[in-house]
């Protein structure tokens, strides 16, 4: 990893869409596996977005929504494949 992760950063209006990890990827790690968290425990949208996304869904509940999809949808690849990525990287480094 390039970036430590961090416990409850900002985070963008959108994840990145590619096919490679980014540092913004690394930086979110601990965000993404709570938006899993919320998926799995089928919390409600809005109000996970507003606690882990630190989004206002009364306030801007379109830009909200795409805020939690995007990010949910980066966390998700990550988790069903994206994470070769990082191993790929290590062993390229030789860790």
């Amino acid at each position: 990893m390039r970036v430590s992760p961090e416990l409850d950063p900002d985070v963008a209006d959108e994840a990145p869409s590619g096919p490679t990890i980014t540092p913004y990827d690394e930086q979110h790690h601990v965000t993404y596996m709570r938006l899993l968290d919320a998926s799995r425990d089928k919390a409600d949208w809005a109000e996970a977005a507003r606690i882990i996304l630190h989004r206002d869904p009364v306030a801007e509940e379109a830009r909200t929504r795409r805020c939690w999809e995007s990010h949910l949808a980066r966390a998700r690849w990550l988790s069903k494949g994206g994470y070769r990525n990082i191993l790929e990287q290590a062993v390229r480094k030789g860790l």
